[in-house]
């Protein structure tokens, strides 16, 4: 079975080696690998370009945003299965997809598996400064603060087909609307793995500046709305300990 992996970038010089490598380094034989640059100014493409013979598709063009440029991944995919690492991530190990795929492989009927995932230093990647262990869905999952690591996130290529792409209204929240509808609003089956699939650089669009936390906090309420749920009145302070949780462990 094949998957395809997206990898979106623009103007990250600095750890888009580290994400190509570490994609390139799975001991995964069918693997279709996509790059979507939004055209970059920097030295990204120049890095991209020396691995081209290994990269299947690759994309440098303006785009709306980073959803815009995972839709526009998403459509260029051949896959069976899909996963996005972001430019700033790298796989744990070279067993990611191959552990991740035998459960696709096993099961026909599976539509959606994810996993754990650990944020580390930008400097240093084996530094580990938190950690995001999941759970297995249930009923509640959602409205106990619980929501997978997108990073880790590997689904059916159909399933974007039957529940849409990334709506590019949220600027910071869609990943959270797409697992929201995905896992509420339709019937596919998930299975979580209790391992740690990426390695994820602290930072990020939504944590940068406290106005963009308050805004993306506003898009996740807004995609309850949105998806015809009500957000429960406790969702926020369950998500903010969460997070603490994640930094202890």
């Amino acid at each position: 079975m094949k998957i395809s992996i997206i990898t979106v970038v623009y103007n990250n010089e600095k750890t888009i080696e580290d994400a190509i490598s570490s994609v390139l380094s799975q001991n995964y034989k069918n693997i279709e690998y996509i790059i979507i640059d939004g055209n970059s100014t920097d030295n990204t493409p120049n890095i991209i370009s020396k691995h081209l013979s290994n990269i299947n598709n690759y994309i440098s063009e303006a785009d709306k945003g980073i959803y815009d440029a995972m839709n526009k991944g998403i459509m260029q995919a051949t896959g069976e299965v899909i996963g996005i690492l972001n430019s700033d991530d790298l796989y744990h190990d070279e067993n990611v997809i191959s552990d991740v795929m035998i459960h696709f492989n096993n099961d026909p009927d599976l539509d959606i598996l994810y996993g754990d995932l650990v944020y580390v230093g930008n400097e240093d990647p084996e530094k580990i400064v938190r950690r995001w262990d999941s759970v297995r869905y249930h009923r509640h999952f959602f409205e106990l603060g619980h929501v997978p690591p997108h990073p880790s996130l590997f689904v059916k290529s159909r399933i974007y087909k039957e529940a849409g792409l990334f709506n590019t209204k949220y600027a910071l929240a869609a990943d959270y609307e797409f697992m929201l509808r995905i896992f509420k609003k339709f019937n596919f089956k998930s299975l979580y793995i209790q391992r740690l699939i990426v390695k994820m650089r602290l930072g990020g669009a939504t944590n940068k500046h406290l106005k963009n936390v308050i805004k993306g906090n506003q898009e996740i309420l807004r995609a309850w709305k949105d998806n015809g749920f009500k957000a429960p009145f406790f969702l926020m302070p369950v998500r903010i300990i969460r997070r603490l949780m994640q930094f202890i462990k």
